[in-house]
């Protein structure tokens, strides 16, 4: 992989909020003022200051860093049963939809309360509701006959402000991604990820990712999905602002409305300031910031993670998760100019069985298929954000059980896995740990 963009990683805290080691002084002064913009606490709208301030009046957290925190991976809280007092879920969200026969649309909308479930809200406005999960173990065996449990989430909504929710709703728990790295993946080519689809899998392999198209309000147009569980974001622009608007409230240029619905007078007469709420030049900052965060080194080989490395091609985990991608050579900014790395991605969709399925489309995305997740820095994850919940749900309590998970396409693997011998499967994992 590249030096432009590749850290020597040190199991502390900041380990994923490192800049790009290639950056000049100007944009090291960019990438530090989008870091402050980044993990500073936005207010509700206030005479006295000027600057973050905003917020909601419906939100679910005051930072982009609440979620993104340490700009490593968000996590579910752990819940129990319905009538457990259960932890706000603060590093995840509920998106919401109701069915719509345009397979290749934008999510449909729920009236009274969009496509977001905001839980939390300024004083006099009521927040749409209270968010639950329970948790059902489901158990299993290896082929050698080893034990393991999985455990799978439902979402519990209480307490709905402004109507009933409807019961057809579909529901997605989506836990925060982390967000290095990014600039690397903006600066690959179209043709380059295209490359790597095989919607028809004409190579008789049982992988057939394919790209998801979706509308970007940047450039105005559908065009090939990046970003997000199920590539549903085009462009870092257009998530720093989605980001803004649905999780914190943050009007801009680009999305001037209120994240109110028309349903929710309380918070369309909600006292909000001047507007839009982020300016043009946080909005940069903040894109910026993110298309310059460096990118943790693998660590060091051990005998038994190279012999891990070598299964996971065996496996065909390597099929989806591909090793080494390169960025276009007319990238605009030196620092991502005709970079190679390795995130273990295809950025494609892949169907991953009836076990992941959140029944819920998103543009050309089924409810049962997802965007490759990257595997780099997953070995830091413990360190930095002190826990191993993998998955787009975080129900994953480790490696082993993210795989295991695994169906559709990836259901040959995940076999091969469950029915390696015990010394194999922690080769495996031991690779996995260590990008």
């Amino acid at each position: 992989m590249s030096s432009t963009f590749l850290y020597e990683a040190d199991h502390v805290s900041k380990s994923f909020s490192q800049p790009a080691p290639a950056l000049n002084a100007a944009e090291l002064q960019t990438f530090n003022l989008g870091n402050r913009i980044f993990n500073t606490n936005w207010i509700p709208a206030s005479d006295s200051v000027s600057a973050f301030t905003g917020l909601g009046p419906l939100y679910n957290r005051a930072s982009c860093a609440a979620c993104h925190v340490r700009d490593g991976r968000g996590q579910p809280p752990n819940g129990a049963s319905i009538s457990a007092v259960n932890p706000p879920p603060l590093s995840m969200l509920i998106r919401i939809s109701l069915p719509d026969s345009g397979a290749r649309d934008a999510p449909k909308s729920v009236p009274g309360y969009g496509l977001q479930i905001n839980d939390q809200a300024l004083p006099g406005v009521p927040p749409e509701a209270r968010v639950a999960l329970v948790w059902q173990e489901i158990s299993g065996a290896y082929g050698d006959g080893e034990k393991f449990s999985l455990r799978a989430p439902s979402v519990v909504l209480s307490d709905a402000a402004y109507g009933a929710l409807p019961s057809n709703m579909l529901i997605s728990l989506r836990v925060a991604p982390a967000v290095f790295g990014l600039g690397l993946i903006e600066a690959l080519s179209d043709a380059d990820i295209l490359a790597l689809a095989d919607p028809d899998d004409l190579n008789k392999d049982g992988i057939s990712g394919r790209a998801n198209s979706v509308y970007s309000k940047q450039l105005g147009q559908a065009t090939l999905g990046r970003y997000g569980w199920k590539a549903n974001i085009a462009t870092l622009q257009d998530q720093t602002l989605d980001a803004a608007l649905f999780d914190m409230g943050l009007t801009a240029e680009q999305n001037p409305p209120q994240n109110c619905e028309v349903e929710q007078i309380a918070c369309l007469q909600a006292s909000i300031g001047p507007t839009p709420e982020l300016s043009s030049t946080f909005t940069g900052k903040i894109t910026d910031y993110l298309r310059m965060l460096g990118v943790p080194k693998q660590r060091p080989h051990s005998a038994i993670s190279a012999r891990g490395e070598t299964l996971f091609r065996d496996f065909q985990c390597a099929a989806c998760h591909v090793e080494t991608l390169t960025t276009a050579a007319h990238s605009s900014l030196s620092y991502l100019h005709n970079q190679t790395f390795q995130p273990y991605t295809d950025l494609l969709l892949h169907d991953m069985g009836a076990g992941l399925s959140d029944n819920r489309p998103d543009f050309a995305a089924s409810g049962s298929e997802w965007r490759t997740a990257p595997l780099w820095g997953i070995g830091l994850i413990s360190t930095i954000n002190g826990h191993n919940l993998y998955l787009h749900d975080g129900r994953a309590r480790g490696v082993a059980e993210a795989i295991l998970w695994h169906g559709g396409e990836a259901q040959v693997a995940k076999e091969r896995f469950r029915n390696a011998s015990n010394a194999d499967r922690r080769a495996l994992i031991a690779f996995v740990n260590r990008l």
